[in-house]
């Protein structure tokens, strides 16, 4: 049911009069929680369109069920616990969503064929939600619990185990609170809390503290000198921002390639533009990050070819994720053309 809007259910049924207010009356007091609903079923699930989809469920089951809501917590909190069960319920038998990087092995040759698998169900990036301050009932965590490598890493926690740990860590729920939740005991829910943080320190990066706000300067001056040396097609000008131990990975190709030089052969081995122009990129952010949507000539107009998410450290690149996606420039609001 994605894009289906919600409200136009109420409007629609004859059973949108409910005890302790109207179809409308919910609508009010639920919207404002959307984008963190969003991200919080982003978190749990690792795909935009799927987290799309749990949160419409989500407010589907709740206007169902506001009639026996009984105030006992806020609605922020029992949105957020219909959200949860949505997801678990969602992600049952399900695989989880990994980046190439995720799949084990080393760096891949830069000169060899690339290898595509498109049935594997990648990670996907998320827009940025923070930035609307006229809105200000909108909580979606720090960066750090959307930025892409967490949002990866959690891919290798159960599905109990992410929500205990997004409920516990990111929403700061007590335990019984989110024993209650999920339908366990506090023992097990420390339990789960435990493993999955143990779990997450070991492969979680080490370098967050360290990465560049996206709206900083130096970001903001490092995102559009990256830009710019793609514009030009200048391999060697591109190569020279990024760090000694830079990654550069691109679902849905398997393959994953380390060091300036490896990523700069790529590029220019691998890539289909060959003339300055042949690539313009708009700059914005993903998952509280700095990111570019690239288009690439075709005739006379540039089409959607990769969405760019960067990790900056410093004044140098650290790692980049390219999504060969078309289908996210729409849910970016980007245009379908240039």
């Amino acid at each position: 049911m994605r894009r289906l809007g919600w409200v136009s259910l109420l409007a629609d049924n004859s059973d949108a009069q409910r005890a302790g207010g109207s179809g409308g009356d919910f609508a009010t007091h639920a919207e404002p929680y959307r984008r963190e609903l969003l991200a919080h079923c982003y978190r749990m699930t690792g795909s935009l369109h799927d987290a799309e989809d749990l949160v419409q469920e989500t407010f589907l089951r709740a206007w169902k069920a506001y009639e026996r809501f009984e105030g006992k917590s806020s609605i922020r909190t029992w949105l957020h616990r219909i959200a949860t069960n949505t997801c678990l319920s969602a992600l049952e038998g399900r695989q989880r969503r990994p980046l190439p990087t995720g799949l084990g092995g080393s760096g891949s040759d830069p000169t060899a064929e690339l290898v595509e698998q498109r049935e594997v169900p990648w990670l996907e990036p998320l827009p940025d939600l923070t930035n609307d301050p006229a809105d200000p009932s909108v909580i979606v965590g720090s960066r750090e619990s959307v930025r892409l490598a967490f949002v990866a890493a959690l891919q290798h926690l159960s599905p109990r185990q992410r929500a205990v740990l997004l409920l516990r860590d990111v929403l700061q729920w007590k335990s019984a609170e989110v024993a209650e939740a999920i339908g366990t005991t506090t023992i097990a829910v420390n339990s789960l809390l435990q493993r999955a943080r143990s779990q997450l320190e070991a492969i979680r990066p080490s370098s967050a503290d360290r990465l560049a706000a996206p709206n900083s300067a130096d970001a903001q001056d490092l995102l559009a000198r990256y830009i710019a040396a793609f514009e030009a097609y200048d391999i060697d000008r591109l190569v020279q921002l990024f760090t000694a131990e830079a990654i550069w990975e691109m679902p849905p190709y398997v393959g994953w390639y380390q060091g300036p030089q490896a990523i700069g052969t790529l590029i220019h081995q691998q890539c289909p533009a060959e003339h300055p122009g042949d690539m313009r990129l708009i700059p914005l952010s993903a998952n509280g990050q700095p990111a570019a949507a690239m288009y690439m000539r075709a005739g006379e107009a540039h089409r959607p070819f990769q969405l760019h998410v960067l990790e900056m450290q410093t004044d140098r690149v650290s790692h980049v994720v390219a999504f060969l996606d078309d289908t996210l420039f729409a849910k970016f609001g980007l245009p379908s053309s240039l």
